[in-house]
């Protein structure tokens, strides 16, 4: 039994209850927690406790709060914040949920190694609410499939005797991102028969620079701070749920190039 599970059947019960619009108590949740993941009854004492773990960090990232209304201001009662209510109105996919997120990424694209080690790491700094370290390992992710992508690009070229730009062989990511958009975005206007199909030009069009701007700010706000708090719990969060979806666009363009580009 893992952690990630234990999570996942306590916020599963949480959902429970709210859709219930019942009124939380401590012990209820934390007992049907328990009894779903058979750690009720046991010796087995660390189960319990991680599980108590993952009940107090609800209350510290800010999910859950304290009381329920002013006649009952304290525990054993308590209540979903606003915070919670986004949380599991994306219950599924939500980073908070680590199993769900990656079932969802995985239903999206399928990421290199490196990638994904960096996003399941991403996933656990930010459910330890170390968000500066979620943004740098989001954008180390996002680096890797961008780096993936250009290789797949230079590599295309080179079959088809075309010389790669400067920027597309440089170290720097921003010169590699420069360089991708502005090779491709000839692709993207209706000359057939080698310019991408218009769906895949209108996500290329419309979102390449928001996504990878959006990723590459969090991670620069994060490496080279200005304040002491350069990344919010909101940024990051932001910053994962757009990943996937970063990470199928730039799926469907490498299968692009490989049977189209020319």
């Amino acid at each position: 039994m893992d952690v990630n599970q234990i999570r996942e059947t306590l916020l599963q019960v949480v959902n429970e209850q709210a859709e219930l619009g019942a009124q939380f108590q401590q012990v209820p949740v934390l007992r049907e927690a328990a009894k779903r993941l058979g750690i009720l009854f046991t010796n087995r004492i660390e189960y319990q406790q991680a599980l108590l773990t993952l009940w107090h960090d609800l209350f510290r990232n800010g999910y859950l709060a304290w009381g329920y209304n002013i006649d009952n201001p304290g525990p054993p009662c308590c209540h979903l914040t606003e915070n919670g209510r986004n949380l599991l109105r994306n219950f599924s996919r939500d980073p908070a949920n680590p199993d769900g997120y990656m079932h969802y990424l995985s239903s999206q694209a399928s990421i290199n190694e490196i990638a994904e080690s960096y996003i399941k790491e991403a996933l656990q700094t930010y459910n330890a609410s170390c968000f500066k370290a979620t943004a740098v390992m989001v954008g180390c992710a996002a680096e890797s499939i961008v780096l993936e992508l250009r290789d797949a690009l230079v590599t295309r070229m080179t079959v088809l005797g075309k010389k790669p730009s400067s920027g597309l062989q440089s170290w720097m990511i921003k010169a590699v991102l420069d360089a991708i958009e502005k090779e491709l975005e000839h692709y993207t206007k209706n000359n057939p028969p080698s310019s991408m199909p218009k769906p895949l030009a209108d996500s290329f069009s419309y979102y390449w620079s928001a996504f990878t701007g959006q990723i590459r700010s969090v991670r620069n706000d994060a490496g080279h701070p200005s304040s002491v708090d350069p990344v919010t719990p909101d940024t990051v969060h932001a910053a994962l749920l757009t990943f996937p979806l970063q990470a199928k666009l730039i799926s469907e363009i490498m299968s692009w190039i490989s049977t189209s580009y020319a």
